[in-house]
Order: structure tokens, then C-alpha cells, then sequence
């Protein structure tokens, strides 16, 4: 994942006309710590748990970026995540730098307990490398709001002052945005509309595939099924149902587990694999890196693809898709939603006024719909595929901004 994304880190910049020492510098992350963090299980024995924050590039601003639990975690991929990062706030123009943590663990196998002290001693780990005007951690894999209330609380007591604006993803009641918990699949809820309309297809009706039905492939659904559109199929870890006439999304959405699982309820499922090569519409890969490559992107049925996931398309996938016609949407951009209402968070606990929820929604899509048209026009001009032109959006503010400041 991580020279993947440096190929495309250095083909932008060369796009762009800089030079290598431009690309020395945005290669890596300018700071990467590794923490041990000892928890006291719930039987008294102490594990150590090892922990990741990477700050990539502060030249713009304070960096942002999630935190993530999962058994699966590496340096490598915390890397990659907080280069990405700083991507996806060029392209929606906010004034931050990419971050990322994570945490090796596997949080299905942990009590609630044991989950806030490993929360806890997370940020008393990396304390003093964060912060509202330093590096804003939010929500990821297998994170939510009540992680971020433990982390909150605990910085503010490190602090010994109240401090909102350290982090974001937070419940509304201490702090929190309305529309936080969905921005990431209302951002790319609007990039489809978008999409959609570039090909001159009308949502209502369109046949849909959802690869994915955690948070963000179960808001999606959805919110797509809600404008009219026939989600024809879902999948999860263990299978995938598919219905050319249409799936019944709240009855799905009611029987699914906290872990976005549902199919495990039935019996005529088909694999994830088989779901991808389904003839459809739109395509929405929003489960996990990797499921759409040189091996079956020539059986792609889609005319559009979404990228709700990171990296589900690899860079040769990509070039067959787009000789193919086939629209993508890339990561960087279609899942920018979650950090573009996470800074409205930030902005709301700096100025400590809070907006309504259709406010919030309207600032949304007015950033994803200029971000939308900025990367298809530099595809466009350029001549290059939609990804690499998300890249080139993404990568020039951090790079003109490291310019001016004298560190190239």
C-alpha cells in the first residue's frame, strides 16, 4: 500500500512540474511515533497493546486523521493513511495536513472496560504530539463517537482544561457535529449524484451494488435507496446477497450486527468475488483494499465505479477500467465527506457556535461538488485518468504551501 501510494505521490508531482526534492519530502510522514500501551484486562492480567500515530505534513495546518482498531494494523499502513489524508484535504480545499493511528488490537474480543482504559492510555501515549492546533485525531475502523467522548475526556484531564476541539467524531452532546456520524457516506452519496449526472443517468431506478454494509456501505444504501435507486446488491465478511429486482435495505439494516453483518442470516448468498462481476450501474467497493484488480477488472459490468473503501482498485485495475470507458470515482476523493464535516466539528468547537444539520449538509456538498469538478477538469486537461488527477488536486496545496514556507 505504501510504495503504491508513493508511485502515485511521485507521478503527480511530476505531473505538476516539481521537482524531486519535492517529492523526498512528501514520501513519508515528517513524524511517525510507536507507542506500548499496558492495559489492565478485565481478569487481572495486563496486556501490552501496541499503538501508531503518523502526522504526515503540517506545511497548510494542524494534522487530521483517524484512529483505527483492528487486529491487522501496521506501521506501513498508518503511513499510507495519513498520506492519504493529506490528499483528501487538499481536495476539498480545509486547512489541514494528513494524520493517522492506529492500534493493534481486535476490539469484537474486548469488553467495554477494557476498550476505555485502552482508549485512554492511547492518548495519554501520544499526548504530547496532539492537540486542536497540532494533530486532530477522529473516528475509523471500529472507532465511533464513544471512543472519541474516552479520549476527549482523558486529554482534558492531562490538559486540565476542557478541550473539544482535540478531537472530532464526538457526540453531539459534548461537542460534536450534526451529520458527523454519515458524512463519509453522504460525500459519497453526492459524488454518485455527480458521477451520475456526467453520464446522464438518472438515479431513480439505477441498479446498484454495495460492497460493504458497515457504517459507511449501510448509510449508503440507504440514503441511495431513499433517492430512488435499486440496490440490487450488499455483501459483509462472510458472504454477499444479491436480487436483480432489488434488496430490502431497512429490512436488512434492522437484522444486521454492530460489525455490519447480515448475510450469515441466509442461505442463498454468493461470494463477495461473484458480487464484484454482477452486471450493474454503480459499482460501490466499501469494504477493504484490493477487490477489484488485473484479474477481474475486465469483468467489471459497471459503468461507474465509487470508491467508498481505501485502495479497493489497484493502479492496474484502474488503467483497464478507464480504457474501458468505466468512470471511477476514487478513494481520496468519494470518502473525503468524513474529514470535511469533521473540520466544520473543529470550526464549531473553535468558535463555540454550533449549526443545525441542514446547515451542515449545505457547506457538504458544496465542498464535494467543487472537489468533484476540480479533479474531472484536471483529468481532463491533463489527460490523465480520474485518480491520478485526484492526486494532483490533492498533493499541490501541501506542496506550494511547503514551498512558501522554505522547506524545498
Amino acid at each position: 500500500m505504501l510504495e503504491s501510494t508513493q508511485q502515485i505521490i511521485h507521478e503527480a508531482l511530476t505531473k505538476l512540474g516539481y521537482e524531486d526534492q519535492v517529492y523526498e519530502l512528501l514520501k513519508e510522514p515528517m513524524r511517525m511515533l510507536t507507542v506500548r500501551i499496558p492495559v489492565r484486562m478485565d481478569n487481572g492480567e495486563i496486556k501490552v497493546f501496541t499503538g501508531y500515530r503518523a502526522q504526515h505534513n503540517d506545511a497548510v495546518g494542524p494534522t487530521k486523521g483517524g484512529i483505527r482498531f483492528h487486529p491487522e494494523v501496521t506501521e506501513d499502513e498508518v503511513k499510507s493513511l495519513s498520506i492519504w489524508m493529506t490528499l483528501k484535504c487538499g481536495i476539498v480545499n480545509v486547512p489541514y495536513g494528513g494524520g493517522k493511528g492506529g492500534i493493534i488490537c481486535d476490539p469484537r474480543n474486548m469488553s467495554f472496560p477494557e476498550l476505555e482504559r485502552l482508549s485512554r492510555g492511547y492518548v495519554r501515549a501520544i499526548s504530547q504530539i496532539v492537540g486542536p492546533t497540532k494533530d486532530i485525531p477522529a473516528p475509523d475502523v471500529f472507532t465511533n463517537s464513544q471512543i472519541m467522548a474516552w479520549m476527549m475526556d482523558e486529554y482534558s484531564r492531562i490538559r486540565e482544561f476542557d478541550s473539544p476541539g482535540f478531537i472530532t467524531g464526538k457526540p453531539v452532546v459534548l461537542g460534536g457535529s450534526h451529520g458527523r456520524e454519515t458524512a463519509t457516506a453522504m460525500g459519497v452519496t453526492i459524488c454518485i449524484e455527480e458521477a451520475a449526472k456526467r453520464r446522464e443517468m438518472n438515479l431513480v431506478g439505477a441498479k446498484i451494488i454495495v460492497q460493504g454494509f458497515g457504517n459507511a456501505g449501510g448509510y449508503l444504501a440507504k440514503f441511495l435507496s431513499d433517492r430512488g435507486a435499486k440496490i440490487i446488491g450488499i455483501s459483509d465478511a462472510v458472504g454477499a446477497l444479491y436480487d436483480e429486482n432489488g434488496l430490502d435495505i431497512e429490512y436488512l439494516l434492522d437484522r444486521r450486527d454492530s460489525f455490519g453483518t447480515v448475510t450469515n442470516l441466509f442461505q442463498n448468498t454468493i461470494s463477495n468475488k461473484d458480487l464484484l462481476e454482477r452486471e450493474c450501474d454503480i459499482l460501490i467497493p466499501a469494504a477493504i483494499s484490493n477487490q477489484i484488480t488485473v484479474e477481474n477488472a475486465h469483468n467489471i459490468k459497471a459503468k461507474i465505479v465509487v470508491e467508498a473503501a481505501n485502495g479497493p482498485t489497484t493502479m492496474e485495475a484502474t488503467k483497464i477500467l478507464t480504457e474501458r470507458g468505466v468512470l471511477i470515482v476514487p478513494d481520496v476523493l468519494a470518502s473525503s465527506g468524513g474529514v470535511t464535516v469533521s473540520y466544520f466539528e473543529w470550526v464549531q468547537n473553535n468558535l463555540g457556535y454550533y449549526w443545525t444539520e441542514e446547515e451542515v449538509l449545505e457547506k457538504l456538498r458544496a465542498k464535494i461538488v467543487d472537489a468533484f469538478n476540480a479533479v474531472i477538469q484536471t483529468a481532463s486537461v491533463h489527460k490523465v485518468d480520474t485518480r491520478l488527477a485526484a492526486y494532483m488536486v490533492g498533493v499541490q496545496k501541501t506542496a506550494e504551501a511547503s514551498r512558501f514556507r522554505g522547506w524545498i
